[in-house]
């Protein structure tokens, strides 16, 4: 007989195989748990400076509409996105387990940029603040490679000022004082206070760094998480840049250009056309895809397209 049947003397029954059963299950759980992110070492070697996918979440909370408890306020949590269907997959069920456990009403949007022009993250957060809805009064600018490990990370209310909820001292990548990217919470009001972000940045980068120029010169104060003791483990960045290059290109003026504070643009001139509108449900989480057309101006800036 096989060895682990040894372990029962005399003729089998029913209990004794129920009970082999649970053992085998609880280990194979116990397995999964170590092999995915959060816990013990990485699986068969794998180096531990390579991001781990996350542990598959169990079936998603779904926020009660009039549970006092989850209180007033709602967030519109807006995804720039293009051609990282794998980190999809992972973000929409894991962000909406996350933030339903900390009892945040929210809705995810993930804005598709669907033209031909280079990637502008910028003016997809623009669309996607105009876009949110009246039901939503903050919102989070989030990355979609950009996974909370920590459950002390706020993602509350901002109505102090707009909160970085990946800071430098907490960030795996960008550590500098004056970076507000990665994940940004605010106010709608604020947000409009600051005429949102500029449109003028096509491909990847600086967008950030003009943006916190802006909040400054809104009076506004960046407010930062405190207490957290995780440091450059409290996110998981999906990222591969072996497998997706980033688009850093310069084009004609554009190294010249991406120091500028753009003093004029923002909210009250993005260009834009919504292809689609799509509710759609990820291994159990709700979310929104719209499907955006950017649109530009070459002779203002010729480098939004690769030609």
């Amino acid at each position: 007989s096989p060895p682990l049947l040894r372990l029962f003397p005399g003729r089998l029954s029913a209990f004794p195989l129920f009970l082999l059963a649970l053992l085998l299950g609880f280990a194979s759980l116990l397995w999964l748990q170590l092999s995915c992110s959060g816990e013990g070492p990485a699986p068969g070697g794998q180096d531990p400076g390579v991001p781990r996918q996350p542990c598959p979440p169990p079936a998603p909370l779904q926020p009660p509409e009039e549970e006092p408890s989850w209180g007033p306020h709602r967030l519109a949590l807006l995804v720039p996105f293009r051609e990282r269907f794998e980190e999809l997959l992972a973000f929409v069920p894991y962000m909406h387990r996350f933030l339903s456990k900390k009892r945040i009403r929210h809705h995810i949007f993930i804005l598709n940029q669907v033209d031909h022009f280079r990637f502008n993250r910028a003016s997809l957060i623009n669309v996607g603040f105009l876009e949110s809805g009246n039901d939503t009064d903050y919102i989070a600018m989030h990355d979609v490679d950009l996974l909370p490990l920590n459950e002390h990370l706020d993602y509350s209310f901002p109505e102090a000022g707009p909160f970085h909820v990946a800071s430098p001292e907490l960030h795996p990548l960008y550590h500098y004082k004056t970076y507000v990217g990665g994940i940004l919470l605010l106010t709608k009001q604020h947000y409009e206070l600051c005429n949102g972000m500029s449109n003028r940045f096509w491909g990847w980068g600086r967008e950030d760094d003009e943006f916190y120029r802006r909040i400054k010169g809104a009076g506004l104060q960046v407010r930062r998480p405190s207490g957290i003791t995780t440091g450059y483990e409290t996110f998981q960045h999906l990222h591969d840049p072996a497998w997706r290059k980033r688009d850093q290109k310069r084009i004609a003026a554009q190294k010249q250009e991406q120091f500028k504070v753009d003093r004029e643009g923002g909210l009250n001139n993005v260009r834009y056309r919504i292809e689609s509108r799509t509710d759609l449900s990820v291994a159990g989480a709700p979310c929104t895809v719209l499907n955006i057309l950017l649109d530009c101006d070459t002779n203002e800036t010729p480098w939004c397209t690769f030609g």
